[in-house]
This record gives C-alpha cells, structure tokens and sequence, in this order.
C-alpha cells in the first residue's frame, strides 16, 4: 500500500473535459475533439494569485508563445491541487508550434532538469488526460483525473495504482503522509510495464488506462466520513476507479483481453475490478495480476477497515454478493466474490515474502505481526479452498512491487523469470506457481 510522490506536476497536453456520469453522450473527452481552448488572461492578475515561481514562468512562456506568431497559445490553467498545467492549442501542428517553442524553452527551466518530472510531454508519449469532473474527486476534495493509452484496441491494460490507504483520525492526518491525498503523478516516468518501448514488455502493444489513486481506499470507497473535525475524507476512489472502467469499455467496447492489474493498494482492489469488467464487457477474457498485497488476511479488524469505506453498496447486486455480511467482503474475499461471479476469470498475485511495506501495516491497523509468508500462503490456501484458481508468483526478499519498476526485467526464482511467467499467463498458457525455495529477509 505504498505511496509515491512525484516532485513536480507540471503537464504540457491538450486538456480536455468529461462528466462523471455513465451517459457518455454527456462526457466529452480529449479524444472526441471538443474545444476546450481557454481564452489567455491577464498574466498580471494570474502571478498575483501566486508565489509560483513556476507558474510564473509558464504564464512567461504562454505571452512568449504568443509573441512569436501562437496567436491562441493560452495561459497556463490552474488545478484545484495547486498544480497547473500548459495546453497546446489543439489546431495548431506540432511543426507551427516547433519555432516558437524553441524561441521559449528557455523560459521553462525544468524542461531541460532531469531532477523534475516536467520535462516529459505525455500527448507526445500517446496518453490521453482525462478529467472527469462531476462526482469524481480524491480524498481532499480536489480534482481526479486519469490516463488513456489507445494503441491495440482489442488488448486492454486497466492499472490500479498504489498509494497508501487511511482508515482513523490517525491515519487520515495529512502530516501522517500514509496515503495519497490528491492526483500527483501519471504513467509519464514509470518503468517496468509502463517502459512501452521495451521489447521484453508483455503490454507494449496493449492500450492502457492509467487509474491515478487518491483517496486512501484501495479504490473501494464510496462514502464520506469525518474522522476528526476539520478531518473529512473522500473515500471516493470507486466513484472515481468505476468511471474510469466505464470509460475504457466505451472506448475499447471490442476488447477480446483485459488484464487488470494493481500494486499496493491497487492490487488489493483488482480482483473486484475484474469482476466489473467482466459485466461490462462480457465477452473479453480477463486476467488479474495483483502485486504487493497478498498477506492482509480474512479477520474482524481488516474486514472492519474495508466495510468502514462504503463500496459494498455501491456494487451491483451479484447473485453471491447480495446482502453479503462483513466477512464475506475480506482482501481474499475479493477474490472469491469476483471468482464465483465469473469462474473464467484468471487470478494471479506477485508478492515478496518478507515485504518490509506490507509488514509495517500491521502495527498501524492494530494487527499483532505475524510471518508475512505464512500470510500469504493462507490466503492463497483460502481462496482456492473456496474454489477459485490462484496462481502465485512468490519472490525472496523485503521489497514491495515490482511491475512498474525495471527489476521486472530481471527478477527470477527458482530459474522461472518473472516477466516470462507474466507473459504466458496473459497469453492464457499454463503457469505453474513460482514459490521461492529459500525466502529470507535480505
């Protein structure tokens, strides 16, 4: 359930618009061609709402732009974060745009440092932002968004990030930092299944959408709940992970593979998703690889914690999930609802044994430490007990995931490389269970 914080957040795209509804009719995106051009303002009265120093460069740059024949090149547009992002006009070609680029850069200075992630321009990349608006929003009331990769369109990748979860007035303190309050990094800059251009990469070829996390409720929550005064979360994340999902059927609707995948906190939401998958888009065979989450086990207190954030309600009524009690709704309970709502589901899970960052979530939810890998393999025993199939891939060590990361490339066990394993599992090839022989912290 880790987090990870990118240091800047500054966007060069075409930013588009979409409702958070299920009428598509009413949701406008990037893709569909509506203009969405800001007229410029005023870069005086912009800068003085800010201490930006940033910012005011971008507004530098926009006059710039403008002043070297971009007549339309708007203002930079703020983001109910605080961030803010630079947007192309969209009529414009790139090779109009190239010389008065180059007369501006300079006025970008994190363009050219390696050390921000600003440098990257992600409509360059072939992402899609999409900002649904409408009920859609993170845990601190600011703006969702999320990230759309078209390229196959009959193989889908639906990503579920990590990022923490919260659950108390202790955990929800902001200065606590265990969990993601608000959008601050998209796939721009990951490695591992998001380095599209690596021949090893069992999804370079896939379209991807890219569900950023922001709501410290493994993507579950659909409630609202005030743990302290002034201390009202959001747990908004499967209002905001389900209009995701049913922008992806919109926009795929002949998919014939779709693998959801998550890590952390992501991961533990994924079997749930495939499950939603699968009444959207009936058809398409979906696999499930969830990494970094396979010890939190079926008892009171973590039952508790995922009831507390609300998403059972909120999920259409499958014929075992029906007025379903607590325990029934557990992390590996997930796994068999979502099983026995569409046995051909393929489930599988990446985990390392000794996972220092799911270990440390023991004291905080009040939970005595037990051996993680004993964990692991009960649940595994669990669910396959309840008669749903899950392959398991068991690393050595105490790291956390691994998919968007380059270790990917290189990890194996037991000579079974990992990247390997991932891909015949999504080719629907048999896979045996990877288990270490000698897992030890190292």
């Amino acid at each position: 359930m880790t987090q990870r914080r990118a240091a800047i957040v500054v966007l060069l795209l075409a930013a588009g618009l979409v409702a958070c509804t299920d009428d598509e009719a009413a949701a406008p995106s990037v893709a569909d061609g509506t203009d969405t051009t800001m007229a410029p303002a005023t870069t005086e009265r912009a800068v003085a709402t800010t201490e930006n120093a940033d910012l005011e460069a971008a507004f530098e740059f926009s006059q710039c732009m403008r002043d070297n024949g971009i007549e339309h090149y708007p203002d930079p547009q703020l983001r109910a974060d605080g961030d803010f992002v630079l947007s192309p006009p969209r009529d414009v070609e790139d090779e109009e745009l190239k010389p008065a680029d180059e007369a501006c850069a300079h006025l970008l200075p994190w363009r050219d440092d390696p050390g921000t992630t600003a440098n990257t321009d992600p409509v360059a990349a072939g992402w899609e932002w999409i900002v649904p608006g409408g009920e859609c929003q993170c845990s601190d009331g600011s703006e969702f968004s999320f990230w759309v990769r078209e390229a196959n369109p009959d193989k889908v990748l639906f990503y579920l990030q990590d990022g923490g979860v919260c659950f108390s007035a202790a955990t929800c303190a902001p200065d606590r930092d265990l969990y993601n309050t608000a959008v601050d990094e998209g796939p721009i800059g990951e490695g591992g299944i998001f380095d599209l251009d690596d021949e090893r990469n069992p999804f370079a070829d896939y379209s991807i959408v890219y569900v950023p996390y922001c709501t410290g409720d493994a993507h579950l929550g659909n409630t609202t709940t005030e743990y302290a005064p002034g201390l009202a979360v959001h747990h908004n994340g499967y209002v905001n992970g389900t209009t995701a999902l049913d922008h992806a059927a919109a926009t795929f609707p002949g998919a014939t593979d779709v693998v959801v995948v998550g890590e952390s906190a992501g991961s533990l939401a994924a079997p749930l998703y495939a499950g939603l998958v699968s009444d959207r888009l009936p058809d398409a065979t979906i696999t499930v690889l969830a990494d970094g989450s396979g010890s939190f086990p079926d008892v009171r207190r973590v039952n508790e914690i995922l009831a507390g954030w609300g998403f059972v309600g909120a999920i259409p009524p499958w014929p075992q999930g029906a007025g379903a009690t607590v325990e029934p709704w557990s992390f590996p309970g997930l796994f068999i609802q979502s099983g026995r709502h569409d046995p051909e589901i393929v489930f599988a899970r990446h985990d390392y044994a000794y996972d220092d960052n799911q270990q440390r979530w023991y004291p905080i939810a009040g939970l005595p430490a037990t051996d993680l890998l004993s964990l692991i393999d009960a649940n595994e025993t669990q669910i396959e007990a309840a008669g749903v199939n899950l392959h398991s891939y068991i690393a050595p060590g105490d790291e956390h995931t691994v998919l968007s990361d380059g270790i990917l490339y290189t990890e194996q066990v037991n000579g079974q490389p990992l990247v390997d394993w991932i891909t015949r599992l999504i080719e629907g090839k048999p896979v045996d269970d990877v288990h270490c022989t000698e897992c030890r912290a190292h």
